[in-house]
Formats: structure tokens, sequence, C-alpha cells
């Protein structure tokens, strides 16, 4: 039997998609949804940002002190 190949999908190209959307094709209450979806993924995205800083300033604050 053939087995279907699976695709695989870059990184952002979901995203990417999204932005080319046609808004046209959406109500007032589905933009609203589609406003709250992202302000939600911008929040985790800045949470991701914040736990990778406090990473490397950890790592920093460690390797700087075993230098001095």
């Amino acid at each position: 039997m053939d087995e279907v190949a699976e695709v695989r999908v870059g990184r952002g190209q979901r995203l990417a998609e999204a932005l080319r959307e046609d808004l046209d094709l959406y109500g007032v209450a589905e933009l609203q949804e589609r406003i709250e979806l992202l302000q939600g993924e911008i929040a985790r995205v800045q949470a991701q940002i914040e736990r990778k800083q406090a990473g490397r300033a950890a790592a920093e604050a460690l390797f700087s002190s075993r230098s001095a």
C-alpha cells in the first residue's frame, strides 16, 4: 500500500499563512475572536522571551562570577 508522506510545516509558516488571509470573509464577532486569540499569542510569546532572557541572565551571572 502507498502511504501518504507527512508534510512538514516550516517554522512560522502557519502564522505567515494566517497573515495573508482575506479578512473580508470574517464577521465582526469572528474578527473580535481573532484579536483575542492573537493577543493571547502575543502574551505567550512575550512570556517565552522573558523566560529566555532570564535564563541567559542567569548563565551570564554564573559565568561572570567564575571569571572574577
